[in-house]
């Protein structure tokens, strides 16, 4: 691995990770001694990377440093092609043209031999069983998400019962055959998950709710994480019912 790669590494990992980062975790994700990283991050520092931290304490590159344009390796561009053609099949149709965008203002600044790469990979999405349409504009709903609003929303469940009330929505699982929306919602004071097919209106209100999306996904995490131990407490894998005897 040439020097100027492996800079442009560990300017990579450096972004990936919004905490400081102790100096051996790093040197051990790019396989360099620690004398190597120090060298780098020095090297780094003097071409005006804010990189904060020292030996021993962890390292944390700050915002508003812009990395030169990169080269993509054969895989990271694959999988750049695989995802967009993924979002493109599976998303809505705002959410599959923004994909398409986003990959062709990539491919503008690759060089032309990567450029021609993308019409000849041999990825493909296989075209998916179609999953039930959404009466909502789902391009509202990641709205909503984003801007951290207050929604209320009139829901049919499966039982033909028709409700109407106020959720925070956090988050939109696209899931292979139906879409899901993760609400908190007012009335059951409790996460709930509304298939987007099944929404019959989705209104935002003015405002935003009063918890910070970041800790309800936070919340939301961490039950799912006690429901799935209590379920693999009741219902164990079969290569663990020998220790259950």
């Amino acid at each position: 691995m040439s020097r100027a790669t492996r800079l442009l590494d560990l300017l990579q990992l450096l972004r990936r990770h919004r905490y400081p980062v102790a100096g051996a975790e790093l040197a051990r994700e790019l396989e360099i001694s620690l004398r190597t990283l120090y060298r780098d991050i020095a090297a780094l520092q003097a071409q005006g990377a804010h990189i904060e931290g020292e030996p021993g304490v962890g390292y944390v590159l700050r915002p508003g440093y812009m990395l030169p344009p990169l080269m993509l390796s054969p895989e990271e561009l694959e999988a750049l092609v695989l995802g967009a053609r993924w979002v493109s099949d599976r998303g809505d149709a705002r959410l599959g043209a923004a994909a398409q965008n986003a990959l062709t203002k990539i491919v503008a600044v690759l060089p032309k031999d990567l450029a021609d790469e993308l019409d000849s990979t041999g990825l493909m999405v296989v075209p998916s069983w179609s999953a039930p349409r959404a009466q909502v504009d789902l391009g509202d709903v990641r709205q909503s998400i984003r801007s951290e609003c207050r929604v209320t929303v009139r829901y049919v469940d499966l039982k033909e019962q028709a409700t109407e009330r106020v959720v925070w929505p956090i988050a939109l699982g696209f899931f292979e055959h139906v879409r899901i929306v993760v609400v908190w919602c007012e009335l059951r004071q409790a996460f709930r998950h509304l298939r987007a097919d099944r929404i019959v209106a989705w209104e935002p209100i003015a405002g935003r709710y009063p918890k910070r999306r970041t800790a309800l996904m936070k919340a939301w995490k961490i039950e799912r994480e006690e429901e799935n131990a209590r379920y693999e407490a009741d219902y164990p894998r079969p290569d663990e019912m020998a220790t259950v005897q």
